[in-house]
């Protein structure tokens, strides 16, 4: 009478640890998908990547260059053909531009590699990039993580026509990144270490000279990308070339000689004259300033000079009086010196 009561038992227990089982099961793989969840947010490669892009999308630019894997030696920047004296400059929160809408794509291991592509919105520019990431070591039971390829890049820019100029609204001068110094030469390359990723702009706003810029998008790590901006003078360099040019002219018409040493004008007569000539410009050239090279230049322009002279014949000792305006062109070079000052010089004839 009591065996159906016993077998019903024995059915009750088996279902019981049955249940207890798949409970037992839901578990794990509850716990495992968390585990899982918990390395990718952030214990993983992907978590490394992501805390150094935020670090740069806030200005934290000092801790992402601590971030293990950043730092470069010179020797790898010049076995990656980057120019070991590359300059630090923009290293620094200043130089950054926003950095936002950072999106991991994938993740993908060959050996101990990881390649982590991530996508982003870069000052305006949407763009990915591809970082290489390994083990670096344990901090307990998480991993850590360095980058295997360091994500610094560097822009090879040369600025023509301005010593002065900005990246992202940074000021810099020539002589702090070039590893000349003040003897830096205006058509030498600058190069300079940039954190990727990161939009680049480079403007000139000087008394002198002026550009509207030109960006560059550093997306991929030890890479160099060379820049070239070429300047346009400003309405105030032009007028102060051209008050220059006036006043050189002007001080040639003191000399009282046909031929005014080191100006653009002069007469020859072969007949003797009378008193020192009087010079005066009638017509003043429209100075122009273009581009050359890295420096400036002055177009040939005309202009009329005016002689007044008493002249006698040799031939018969007869007396005119020689009232004549005489063409000319000038032309000439600007030189930006060290100080940011200009070396204007009007050319001579047959200069």
């Amino acid at each position: 009478m009591k065996q159906p009561s016993t077998t019903r038992a024995r059915r009750r227990l088996r279902f019981d640890l049955t249940a207890l089982a798949v409970v037992g099961v839901l578990l794990i793989g509850a716990l495992g998908a968390s585990v899982s969840v918990l390395y990718t947010e952030f214990y993983g490669p992907s978590a490394f990547v992501t805390r150094y892009l935020d670090l740069l999308a806030t200005g934290r630019a000092a801790d992402a260059l601590h971030v293990p894997g950043v730092s470069i030696d010179r020797t790898v920047l010049e076995e990656s053909d980057i120019d070991e004296t590359a300059s630090e400059a923009l290293l620094r929160e200043a130089a950054l531009a926003p950095l936002t809408e950072i999106d991991v794509v994938s993740e993908e291991a060959d050996g101990e590699i990881f390649s982590v592509t991530v996508a982003y919105l870069a000052g305006g520019h949407r763009g990915s990039t591809t970082f290489q990431v390994q083990q670096d070591g344990w901090a307990g039971v998480t991993p850590n993580w360095r980058f295997a390829q360091s994500p610094l890049a560097a822009v090879s820019l040369s600025v023509l026509g301005a010593d002065r100029f900005a990246v992202n609204g940074f000021e810099v001068h020539r002589a702090q990144v070039s590893a000349a110094g003040v003897a830096a030469e205006g058509a030498d390359p600058l190069p300079m270490l940039v954190f990727t990723p990161g939009l680049y702009s480079v403007t000139v706003d000087t008394a002198i000279a002026t550009s509207p810029g030109v960006s560059v998008l550093a997306d991929s790590p030890l890479a160099q990308t060379s820049v070239e901006l070429q300047t346009e003078p400003t309405e105030e360099f032009v007028s102060v070339v051209q008050t220059r040019v006036e006043e050189f002219l002007t001080e040639c018409t003191t000399q009282q000689v046909l031929q005014p040493t080191a100006c653009p004008f002069g007469l020859e007569v072969r007949n003797r004259i009378l008193d020192p000539p009087v010079w005066s410009i009638s017509q003043q050239p429209e100075v122009t300033v273009h581009p050359d090279g890295a420096q400036w230049k002055i177009p040939p322009t005309e202009a009329v000079a005016h002689i007044e002279v008493d002249i006698r014949s040799l031939f018969d000792g007869s007396v005119e009086h020689v009232s004549e305006d005489v063409p000319f062109r000038v032309d000439g070079t600007i030189t930006i010196l060290p100080d940011g000052s200009a070396s204007i010089r009007v050319g001579s004839p047959g200069a």
